[in-house]
C-alpha cells in the first residue's frame, strides 16, 4: 500500500482533517528552525571570514595571493 497526502495522515491518525491541522504548527516550527540555522550560519561565515582575513589578507584588506597559494600548494 502507498498512502500520500490526506490518505496518509488519515491512516495514521483516523482524523480526516489532520493533513490541514498540522500545516500551521509545521510552518511555525520550520520558521523557528530556519531562524536558528541562519543565526548559526552567519556566525560561521563571520568566523571563517575573520580567519581568512587574518591569515591571507594584507593590512589594506587585499588578498595576499602568494601566501594563499603557498598555503594550498606547498610540498609538505
Amino acid at each position: 500500500m502507498k498512502y500520500c497526502g490526506q490518505r496518509f495522515w488519515e491512516f495514521i491518525s483516523d482524523n480526516l482533517e489532520l493533513y490541514t491541522d498540522i500545516i500551521e504548527p509545521l510552518g511555525y516550527k520550520a520558521k523557528e528552525k530556519n531562524e536558528e540555522f541562519l543565526s548559526s550560519y552567519s556566525q560561521i561565515i563571520n568566523r571563517f571570514t575573520k580567519e581568512f582575513s587574518m591569515k591571507f589578507c594584507k593590512d589594506n584588506g587585499e588578498i595576499d595571493w602568494i601566501t594563499l597559494v603557498k598555503f594550498n600548494s606547498v610540498k609538505s
